[in-house]
This record gives C-alpha cells, structure tokens and sequence, in this order.
C-alpha cells in the first residue's frame, strides 16, 4: 500500500500564503528606493554601451623602484674666460651659503639642464649672449716672454 501526503487544510495554506507575502513586501525595496540606489550605482559606474561589458580596472601602480644606474662618465677640458670662471666660483659660494655645497662641473651639468627645458627662442637668446672663443689652448704668458 502506497503511502499518500497527508492534505492541510485549506486555512494554514492561505494564512501561511499572506504571511509570506508580508515578509516578501517587507524585503523589497520601494520604487523610490529602487531609483535612488539606481543612481548611487550610476554615479559610480562608468557609463557603457548596453550589451558591453565594462572595462575591467586596471590594477593599482606598485610604488616605483629607485633603480641606481651607472652613467658612463666623460672626461673633457674646455677654455673659458676668466671673467665667467669667477662666476662659477661665485655661484659655487652662493650654493654654500645655501647649504648646498656644490662643485663647479655640477653647476655646468644644472645649466645644461636649464638650457633643454627653455623654448627655442630663448634658448637662442641664451647661446647668443655668449661670446664664441678660439679653438684650442690659450698661449701661456711665459712663452711669449721666451
């Protein structure tokens, strides 16, 4: 003999109907409620055409690495008037009395540097101002006495 689920009686399905239709009610959220989380996720997704998936994020940047490099050193001699040898002496002063101690190839390199940042027209201005010299070394005072 098979065993058949016993029946309920009709009052405690509907009872039990209306009560899961109150919890029901009471878990979804208003039409208001429904625009205003619509917005919210608006504001802070990016705005795709539908059908597209979005854009994965790209991953955060790990901090970057100082990574010492060699730099391949030049050794150069050059002739420079007087005058403008006293100003690096002179700039090589102020750079102390700035607490910044400062060799006079280092002031070369820092003026080298400003050069490439300025514009054309500047940069011309710059190298005009500056008197071309003779190739080659100055002749020595003692020689010219001999």
């Amino acid at each position: 003999m098979a065993t058949t689920p016993k029946a309920t009686p009709r009052k405690s399905m509907v009872a039990g109907a209306k009560t899961a239709a109150r919890t029901a009610a009471a878990k979804t959220p208003t039409n208001a409620a429904k625009k205003a989380a619509a917005k919210k996720a608006a504001a802070k997704a990016p705005a795709t055409a539908p059908g597209k998936p979005a854009a994965p994020k790209p991953a955060p940047k790990p901090a970057p690495v100082e990574v010492k490099v060699k730099h391949k050193l030049v050794r150069d001699s050059f002739t420079i008037p007087k005058t403008e040898y006293v100003d690096l002496e002179s700039l090589k002063l102020r750079a102390a009395d700035l607490k910044r101690p400062t060799k006079k190839s280092e002031l070369i390199r820092a003026g080298i540097a400003v050069l490439k940042k300025m514009g054309d027209k500047e940069f011309l201005a710059a190298v005009s101002g500056v008197p071309s010299l003779k190739t080659g070394r100055p002749k020595l005072a003692e020689a010219k006495k001999a």
